[in-house]
């Protein structure tokens, strides 16, 4: 583990602290997030409430549609910019969408936020494919698992770090909200410059464009004073084989008959990874607090964010000694037992003061048993269950469906919850269920599989 590596893995995913931040930002108090919606409407009396409810999900959700457009554009530009330029370039999409944020107080106020918003979202569309390919690039095949988890880590901390400057007497009051929503910029900007002292990958410098001793000297940076012709070899091996395997389109994923069972599991775990309702609980838990008769639900909302940090860091270790497949369905198992409890919770809370409490425990283990397995494991499953022929279609169709899903959720839940009350987690329930089922009987183990043999069991 050498500086350059530690370097170019940390600057690569903040990336996807940016990502979190900008998930965890609009749940700050949402009376004051709000605020733009309601100085403007206090300009038109007329605006009636259910336009705020139109206006405050578009604002949430409209950052999904920017990760949608720009997912299917990652291989594309990753591999006509290198990856090091690639995060370079786009990064101009992240300070350009928290500008026109941090400056809405000076503006229509919703217009921009949600054009920041939609901007915002394109960066981490293109970063959420970029860094994972840079990372397992770069990263020594002992570590690759390690390190590959670390995305998750700082999408996390982002979550965490955008509640806590959302307290109030920090940034989340009525002066300092443009400053709360586009402060992830100051991330971006850091990136910017610390890309520029990160080497290429070795493995796209090699494989891609066949420049031999820039893919040298690129590993020497990387891992110190080794010899570095064993990977060089290992990459001539991946070559010969990525030359010998048709790259296989997004049309020909869908209509081949071989593809198709491993086409379904990709997508069923990304929709069951958001229809979960967990970004339900990362948009709105300071609202669904409240219901559930939190005195302090901002405080409860950073408790929500510590306790997903730390079972992050454990999912870490857990996913290389358990199987994908048993953590994801404990997880799914868990969340479903605890979306029950969370709907009695909500019900009985009226009759019963203390129900507030099983609530709580019940958002708390839902985040638990997320992070446990339907957190992590979609993002580098899809890449477990296809070679490299079809790969990169694989992981475009992946995205773009993880981010559809998460548009759903974002621009529906607030109505959803205004019509379905204290019964909305009941949905989840349900779903939760379906997912479990799916996930029992047709997601296959991949853990230390090679991809003959992940494709035999799909045959079967």
């Amino acid at each position: 583990l050498t500086g350059t590596l530690i370097l170019s893995v940390f600057t690569a995913v903040l990336g996807f602290f940016q990502y979190g931040y900008s998930l965890g930002v609009i749940n700050a108090p949402q009376k004051v997030s709000r605020a733009p919606w309601n100085h403007d409407s206090a300009e038109d009396p007329a605006a009636s409430s259910h336009i705020l409810t139109m206006y405050w999900s578009l604002s949430v959700s409209v950052f999904a549609i920017g990760g949608m457009v720009s997912s299917f554009t990652v291989g594309w530009i990753g591999d006509r910019l290198g990856r090091v330029k690639a995060m370079l370039v786009v990064n101009v999409l992240s300070i350009a969408g928290n500008l026109l944020m941090g400056l809405s107080k000076f503006g229509p106020s919703h217009i921009l936020i949600i054009a920041g918003r939609a901007v915002t979202g394109l960066y981490c569309g293109l970063s959420s494919g970029l860094v994972p390919m840079y990372v397992s690039e770069v990263s020594p095949t002992a570590l690759r698992g390690a390190l590959g988890t670390l995305h998750q880590l700082a999408i996390v901390t982002g979550i965490l770090i955008s509640q806590v400057l959302g307290l109030d007497f920090l940034l989340g009051n009525d002066e300092m909200w443009p400053l709360l929503l586009g402060l992830s910029g100051v991330a971006a900007l850091l990136q910017f410059f610390l890309l520029l002292l990160c080497p290429e990958s070795p493995r796209y410098l090699y494989i891609k464009l066949g420049k031999v001793e820039e893919a040298k000297k690129s590993l020497k940076r990387l891992r110190g004073d080794c010899d570095p012709m064993k990977e060089i070899a290992e990459m001539e091996k991946e070559k010969q084989e990525a030359a010998s395997e048709k790259k296989v389109s997004i049309k020909q994923l869908f209509t081949s008959s071989k593809y198709r069972q491993a086409v379904i599991v990709a997508l069923m775990v990304q929709i069951s990874q958001q229809f979960s309702g967990i970004n339900a609980i990362f948009y709105y838990s300071t609202n669904i607090f409240e219901r559930a008769g939190v005195g302090q639900p901002v405080y409860a909302t950073i408790g929500v964010g510590v306790v997903n940090t730390i079972f992050t860091v454990i999912s870490v270790f857990l996913v290389e000694k358990a199987g994908r497949r048993s953590l994801f369905l404990a997880g799914l198992m868990g969340m479903l037992v605890s979306a029950v409890a969370m709907t009695v919770g909500l019900v009985l809370l009226s009759q019963f003061a203390w129900m507030s409490y099983v609530s709580m425990v019940a958002i708390f283990l839902f985040v638990i048993f997320f992070e446990v397995g339907p957190g992590p494991i979609p993002w580098f499953i899809v890449a477990e269950l296809f070679s490299q022929g079809p790969r990169p279609a694989a992981i475009a169709i992946a995205g773009f469906c993880n981010w559809a899903c998460n548009f759903i959720v974002g621009m529906c839940f607030q109505y959803i919850a205004d019509l379905c009350g204290p019964y909305v987690f009941a949905i989840f329930a349900a779903l939760l269920l379906v997912f479990f089922l799916f996930a029992y009987f047709r997601v296959p183990e991949t853990k230390g599989k090679s991809f003959e043999e992940i494709a035999a069991v799909f045959r079967r």
